[in-house]
């Protein structure tokens, strides 16, 4: 699982998530990616299930490249407590996803493959996501500007 190896406090509030991502909403490194077309949270263990899918479909040829991390804990009380006595412990590591992250990124394989590779990777996550390709994201930038 995917978690920081220290953090400088180790409880944190939730936060909110609103608006766009501004950064990370482009695709860097590979040819097709997935992108979070809702806000949410994704735990350290659905973005390895992700990770696994892919790399279990395209039989590891080709590279994946992940661009979340889960930096934020998440705290829960254990089962049966009454109420009160502050904060619970740290249970699981969250990465925070605004609308338009990129959150996987795939190259070295055929478009079929690749898209069928990110389509069991978008299964494994519990928001809305869309599979592009970097022609998508850039064409149509270019295209509105002519």
């Amino acid at each position: 699982m995917l978690m920081p190896k220290r953090v400088k406090r180790r409880k944190q509030h939730r936060g909110r998530m609103t608006g766009k991502a501004t950064r990370g909403n482009k695709i860097t490194y590979g040819e097709y990616g997935i992108i979070a077309m809702e806000p949410g949270w994704i735990k350290s263990n659905q973005i390895e299930a992700a990770r696994v899918a892919m790399t279990r479909s395209v039989k590891r040829g080709g590279q994946v490249w992940i661009k979340i991390f889960p930096d934020k804990p998440v705290t829960a009380h254990p089962a049966e407590t009454r109420m009160g006595k502050g904060k619970g412990s740290p249970e699981y590591w969250v990465a925070v996803v605004k609308t338009g992250r990129v959150m996987f990124e795939l190259a070295g394989v055929p478009e079929e493959v690749a898209r069928e590779a990110l389509r069991l990777a978008v299964h494994k996550l519990p928001i809305k996501c869309k599979i592009v390709s970097r022609e998508d994201l850039e064409g149509g930038d270019q295209r509105e500007s002519n």
